[in-house]
Protein backbone atom coordinates (compact mmCIF):
# COMPACT_ATOMS: atom_id res chain seq x y z
CA UNK A 1 0.00 0.00 0.00
CA UNK A 2 2.63 2.39 0.84
CA UNK A 3 4.34 1.92 -2.54
CA UNK A 4 1.31 2.52 -4.18
CA UNK A 5 0.98 5.78 -2.19
CA UNK A 6 4.33 6.78 -2.96
CA UNK A 7 3.90 6.32 -6.99
CA UNK A 8 0.36 8.30 -6.38
CA UNK A 9 1.65 11.28 -4.39
CA UNK A 10 4.70 11.09 -7.05
CA UNK A 11 2.28 11.33 -10.16
CA UNK A 12 0.56 14.04 -8.47
CA UNK A 13 3.86 16.19 -8.30
CA UNK A 14 4.64 15.34 -12.03
CA UNK A 15 1.04 16.39 -13.05
CA UNK A 16 1.94 20.12 -11.02
CA UNK A 17 4.87 20.06 -12.90
CA UNK A 18 3.40 19.17 -16.06
CA UNK A 19 0.80 22.34 -15.54
CA UNK A 20 3.16 24.48 -14.75
CA UNK A 21 5.30 23.81 -17.76
CA UNK A 22 2.06 24.10 -19.92
CA UNK A 23 1.11 27.77 -18.50
CA UNK A 24 5.32 28.54 -19.22
CA UNK A 25 5.50 27.18 -23.18
CA UNK A 26 2.14 28.83 -23.35
CA UNK A 27 3.18 32.66 -21.68
CA UNK A 28 6.30 31.56 -23.75
CA UNK A 29 4.41 31.26 -27.22
CA UNK A 30 2.45 34.14 -26.36
CA UNK A 31 5.19 36.79 -25.90
CA UNK A 32 7.04 35.25 -28.68
CA UNK A 33 4.77 35.78 -31.47
CA UNK A 34 3.21 38.92 -30.03
CA UNK A 35 5.56 40.66 -29.20
CA UNK A 36 8.80 39.39 -30.95
CA UNK A 37 6.18 38.03 -33.86
CA UNK A 38 8.35 35.05 -34.16
CA UNK A 39 5.81 32.05 -33.08
CA UNK A 40 7.14 28.76 -32.32
CA UNK A 41 6.49 25.75 -33.62
CA UNK A 42 6.89 23.70 -30.13
CA UNK A 43 4.87 25.62 -27.65
CA UNK A 44 1.18 24.69 -27.86
CA UNK A 45 1.11 20.96 -29.05
CA UNK A 46 4.50 20.89 -25.81
CA UNK A 47 1.47 22.36 -23.95
CA UNK A 48 -1.06 20.16 -25.12
CA UNK A 49 0.80 16.98 -24.23
CA UNK A 50 1.60 18.25 -20.67
CA UNK A 51 -1.89 18.80 -20.15
CA UNK A 52 -3.06 15.16 -21.49
CA UNK A 53 -0.74 13.68 -19.26
CA UNK A 54 -1.10 16.11 -16.08
CA UNK A 55 -4.91 14.90 -15.99
CA UNK A 56 -4.73 11.40 -15.75
CA UNK A 57 -1.60 10.37 -13.77
CA UNK A 58 -3.26 12.78 -11.24
CA UNK A 59 -6.59 10.74 -10.95
CA UNK A 60 -5.20 7.69 -8.66
CA UNK A 61 -3.82 10.74 -5.70
CA UNK A 62 -7.22 12.77 -6.09
CA UNK A 63 -9.02 9.47 -5.31
CA UNK A 64 -6.63 8.37 -2.73
CA UNK A 65 -6.82 11.96 -1.12
CA UNK A 66 -10.98 11.75 -1.96
CA UNK A 67 -10.91 14.82 -3.79
CA UNK A 68 -12.51 13.77 -6.47
CA UNK A 69 -16.30 15.21 -7.11
CA UNK A 70 -18.44 13.57 -4.62
CA UNK A 71 -22.36 14.15 -3.95
CA UNK A 72 -22.88 13.58 -0.24
CA UNK A 73 -26.52 14.56 0.28
CA UNK A 74 -27.49 10.50 0.27
CA UNK A 75 -23.79 9.62 2.04
CA UNK A 76 -23.41 11.90 4.66
CA UNK A 77 -27.44 10.48 6.24
CA UNK A 78 -26.42 6.77 5.60
CA UNK A 79 -25.28 5.20 8.56
CA UNK A 80 -21.60 3.82 8.70
CA UNK A 81 -22.21 0.18 7.38
CA UNK A 82 -24.29 1.35 4.65
CA UNK A 83 -21.86 4.37 4.06
CA UNK A 84 -19.31 1.31 3.63
CA UNK A 85 -21.30 -0.57 0.67
CA UNK A 86 -21.62 2.31 -0.95
CA UNK A 87 -17.85 3.18 -1.07
CA UNK A 88 -17.09 -0.21 -1.92
CA UNK A 89 -19.84 -0.42 -5.21
CA UNK A 90 -18.62 2.78 -5.91
CA UNK A 91 -15.06 1.49 -6.30
CA UNK A 92 -15.85 -1.47 -7.79
CA UNK A 93 -17.22 0.52 -10.45
CA UNK A 94 -14.30 2.72 -10.69
CA UNK A 95 -12.19 -0.46 -11.25
CA UNK A 96 -14.53 -1.87 -14.11
CA UNK A 97 -14.29 1.28 -15.76
CA UNK A 98 -10.88 1.87 -15.87
CA UNK A 99 -10.11 -1.66 -16.78
CA UNK A 100 -12.08 -1.16 -20.07
CA UNK A 101 -10.54 2.10 -20.36
CA UNK A 102 -7.25 1.26 -19.85
CA UNK A 103 -7.30 -2.22 -21.79
CA UNK A 104 -9.02 0.02 -24.63
CA UNK A 105 -6.58 2.90 -24.15
CA UNK A 106 -3.48 0.44 -24.46
CA UNK A 107 -5.01 -0.94 -27.75
CA UNK A 108 -5.26 2.35 -29.24
CA UNK A 109 -1.54 4.32 -28.38
CA UNK A 110 -0.19 0.41 -29.61
CA UNK A 111 -2.04 0.53 -33.27
CA UNK A 112 -0.63 4.11 -33.43
CA UNK A 113 2.80 2.67 -32.36
CA UNK A 114 2.52 -0.46 -35.10
CA UNK A 115 1.33 1.97 -37.38
CA UNK A 116 3.68 4.94 -37.08
CA UNK A 117 0.79 7.20 -36.83
CA UNK A 118 1.81 11.39 -36.09
CA UNK A 119 0.13 14.40 -35.15
CA UNK A 120 -0.15 15.69 -37.96
CA UNK A 121 1.42 19.27 -36.92
CA UNK A 122 4.46 20.98 -37.69
CA UNK A 123 6.03 19.20 -34.78
CA UNK A 124 4.64 16.04 -36.02
CA UNK A 125 4.79 13.93 -33.33
CA UNK A 126 4.06 9.97 -32.65
CA UNK A 127 0.79 9.89 -31.50
CA UNK A 128 1.02 7.62 -29.23
CA UNK A 129 2.86 9.70 -26.92
CA UNK A 130 -0.38 11.19 -25.98
CA UNK A 131 -2.53 8.59 -26.54
CA UNK A 132 -0.15 6.49 -23.66
CA UNK A 133 -1.25 8.95 -21.33
CA UNK A 134 -4.77 7.18 -20.73
CA UNK A 135 -4.19 3.64 -20.12
CA UNK A 136 -0.86 4.84 -17.94
CA UNK A 137 -3.65 7.26 -15.72
CA UNK A 138 -6.05 4.80 -15.58
CA UNK A 139 -4.17 2.04 -14.86
CA UNK A 140 -2.80 4.14 -11.40
CA UNK A 141 -6.05 4.59 -11.01
CA UNK A 142 -7.35 0.71 -10.98
CA UNK A 143 -4.60 1.11 -8.02
CA UNK A 144 -5.95 3.73 -6.06
CA UNK A 145 -9.11 2.36 -5.83
CA UNK A 146 -7.62 -1.43 -5.27
CA UNK A 147 -6.45 0.29 -2.16
CA UNK A 148 -9.39 1.81 -1.66
CA UNK A 149 -11.51 -0.85 -1.70
CA UNK A 150 -9.05 -2.93 0.80
CA UNK A 151 -9.18 -0.31 3.40
CA UNK A 152 -12.97 -0.48 3.06
CA UNK A 153 -12.76 -3.92 4.10
CA UNK A 154 -10.37 -3.73 6.41
CA UNK A 155 -10.87 0.02 8.77
CA UNK A 156 -13.51 2.75 8.72
CA UNK A 157 -14.08 4.36 5.65
CA UNK A 158 -12.44 8.20 5.53
CA UNK A 159 -14.45 11.17 5.74
CA UNK A 160 -14.30 14.02 2.88
CA UNK A 161 -10.62 15.01 2.71
CA UNK A 162 -9.58 12.04 4.72
CA UNK A 163 -6.17 10.22 2.65
CA UNK A 164 -6.97 6.70 2.17
CA UNK A 165 -3.65 5.25 3.34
Amino acid sequence: MRIIAAIELAAAWVSTLLFTCAGVFLTYEVVARYVFDAPTIWAAEISQLCLIWGTPIAMAWLLSSRRHIRVNAVTGRMTPGWRRVAEILSLLVIIAFSAVVTWKGWWIAEDSLVRGRTSGTMLDLPAWIGEAAVPAGFALLIAAALKGLAQAFTRDIPQDGDMIE
